[in-house]
């Protein structure tokens, strides 16, 4: 039985990170999904806020789970008895990234990592601008599954 593990901080969770865990889920018999906390970073959204859209939106993959960690990627994977780490890709440049990530974390934990490259429809995706555009009130529910959208609509209007 393979369990992979998908970690982000999913701040806001995205149409590409749900593409990712829907191509996981197809491959593996078990995949958790790991909203990751950044103890340097200010998140947008709480954890548990994160946690609960990722258990939402991934409610009609029944080999997914959700978990939280704040340490380190590989020290939760090992945790979690993960034998695959995945990681999606949207460009080179997340590639080098990822790549140094994944040799760092073989080397430190015998985590192995699988890379999936994102659809070209969510390419273009990042949080960093779902979290702009709705802070200036644009609206992403075309990036975003209806929850997030909801979510984010609700929460800048009680701003």
């Amino acid at each position: 039985m393979t369990k992979a593990m998908y970690p982000g901080s999913f701040d806001p969770l995205h149409l590409g990170h749900l593409n990712i865990v829907e191509i996981a889920a197809s491959i593996f018999d078990e995949v958790v999904v790991v909203t990751m906390q950044n103890p340097e970073k200010k998140s947008f959204l709480s954890l548990e806020a994160r946690e609960d859209l990722l258990k939402s939106s991934f409610s009609h993959l029944p080999n997914v789970s959700t978990a939280n960690s704040s340490g380190l990627v590989v020290n939760a994977a090992v945790d979690l008895e993960a034998t695959v780490i995945v990681k999606g890709l949207r460009s080179t440049g997340d590639f080098e990234i990822e790549m140094q990530m994944a040799q760092t974390n073989k080397t430190v934990a015998g985590v192995e990592t699988i890379f999936i490259p994102s659809e070209p429809a969510h390419s273009h995706i990042s949080s960093r601008f779902i979290r702009e555009i709705a802070t200036l009130g644009g609206d992403v529910s075309a990036l975003v599954p209806e929850s997030v959208a909801s979510l984010l609509s609700g929460r800048l209007n009680d701003e």
